[in-house]
C-alpha cells in the first residue's frame, strides 16, 4: 500500500490516513481529534498537516468560540485528490483479499475489530492517565 501511494499519488500512508479522517467529516475536525483518531501525537498531526496546507489539499480555520484551537478540513482539490486514492485503494484491498475464503474474510475482520477495540482502550487510559 505504502508502495502504491507513493509512486502513483505521490504521498504517504500517514498522509492518506490523515485525509482519509477529514473526508468522513466535512466540517473538518480540531487538531487534537485528528491526533486522537489517528492514535499519534500532535507534533506529528501538525507536520502533515503543515505538508498538506502548502499543496492546498487542506486548510486550517479559526474554531469559532475558541481562538486557541484550529479546526482542518479537506479543501475541493484536497477531496478530489483523496477520492482518487480511496479508489485505488479500495481495488488495491479487494485484489488483497480476493485470495480468501468467506470464513477466512470473516475471521479476519473479528481479529481486526478485537484488535483494534483493543488499541482505543489503550489509548483511552493512556489519554485517561
Amino acid at each position: 500500500m505504502r508502495n502504491l501511494l507513493r509512486l502513483r499519488f505521490g504521498t504517504t500512508l500517514p498522509r492518506f490516513d490523515l485525509m482519509s479522517r477529514l473526508e468522513r467529516y466535512p466540517e473538518g475536525l480540531k487538531m487534537k481529534e485528528l491526533s486522537h483518531h489517528l492514535m499519534v501525537t500532535g507534533g506529528n498531526v501538525t507536520g502533515i498537516v503543515d505538508q498538506l496546507v502548502r499543496e492546498r489539499l487542506v486548510e486550517r480555520l479559526p474554531e469559532p468560540g475558541d481562538r486557541r484551537a484550529l479546526r482542518v478540513r479537506l479543501t475541493r482539490a484536497g477531496d478530489e485528490a483523496f477520492g482518487k486514492m480511496a479508489r485505488a485503494h479500495e481495488e488495491w484491498i479487494v485484489s488483497v483479499l480476493s485470495g480468501l475464503s468467506r470464513k477466512e474474510h470473516a475471521e479476519l475482520f473479528r481479529l481486526l475489530a478485537k484488535v483494534k477495540s483493543h488499541a482505543l482502550e489503550i489509548t483511552e487510559r493512556k489519554d485517561g492517565a
